[in-house]
């Protein structure tokens, strides 16, 4: 969208008068360097206009092929979609959120550490660090920095309680088959779940960990009989997603330097809202 400057004035009452925008949201297009003037980025909502300029406002271009919902010096914070590897495997080093992550930052001349993981068909935050010594911290202080990992899970059926917990030992077999074990063979993983929408099909779960062991979530609730749609890999029969119904929707920590509590908040995506629409 273009305008012309007829009179002079200044950057921020001018696009009042001409937008039918808040104050908020130009002062939030500034700020994303999303206003042009004369086909240069303004971000200053004071800046001089003459007569005769053309102010744009123009959707910056992505950095990366998926949302960044944080960036500053020391961390980067991703909306991973369902499908990409978080890190490298032996097939696969390329096609990952950690490659596609560290090209975008070398070229500014910025390191990147994984720090944690999502399943390649989980949706949702996952966040990097630029420093080795946040990396260090973080790795090896985990539970005592990171307060909140929330997910939300569509499962199959209605489920019998509108919350609880699952609190047992988990292990993982040759063929990388996690299983409830027994305490001497497995590691505790905790579980809490409240259902915040229902039909006689599916139940979409808000999910929140004390412990991270892999595939956790899909375990857990397979176990209750109510499995992750399209999670065959634990018994899930049902796949109206057309993909794994399990997204990381909110993360929370302390920052180690700073002591600042950040949190990231992801939308549910839309497919698994349109699963409960009256039809």
């Amino acid at each position: 969208m273009e305008y012309k400057v007829e009179i002079s004035t200044t950057l921020l009452p001018f696009l009042l008068e001409q937008t039918s925008k808040k104050r908020s949201e130009l002062k939030n297009l500034l700020k994303f360097q999303c206003i042009y003037v004369d086909g240069h980025i303004q971000t200053h909502y004071a800046y001089p206009l003459k007569k005769g300029q053309i102010v744009s406002i123009e959707k910056k271009k992505d950095a990366l092929p998926f949302p960044i919902l944080y960036e500053d010096k020391e961390l980067i914070v991703i909306d991973k979609p369902c499908g990409l590897l978080s890190e490298a495997t032996a097939k696969e080093s390329q096609k990952t959120a950690y490659a596609i992550v560290k090209k975008y930052l070398t070229s500014k001349n910025e390191n990147i550490f994984l720090v944690h993981r999502l399943d390649q068909y989980t949706s949702g935050i996952l966040m990097f660090v630029k420093s080795k010594k946040l990396y260090d911290i973080l790795t090896h202080h985990w539970n005592q920095y990171v307060k909140t990992r929330g997910y939300i899970a569509i499962v199959e059926g209605k489920m019998s309680k509108p919350s609880g917990t699952i609190d047992n030992y988990l292990a993982e077999s040759k063929t990388q088959n996690v299983y409830i074990t027994s305490k001497q063979n497995g590691k505790r993983a905790i579980t809490h779940y409240r259902v915040i929408r229902s039909c006689p099909k599916w139940s979409m779960l808000e999910v929140y960990l004390d412990t991270g062991r892999k595939n956790q979530i899909r375990v857990h609730l397979s176990s209750l009989h109510h499995p992750i749609v399209g999670d065959d890999k634990y018994h899930s029969t049902s796949n109206p997603l057309k993909r794994l119904g399990l997204h990381a929707h909110e993360f929370m920590f302390i920052h180690p330097l700073t002591k600042k509590e950040m949190r990231f908040v992801s939308p549910t995506p839309q497919s698994f809202e349109k699963l409960f629409k009256k039809r």
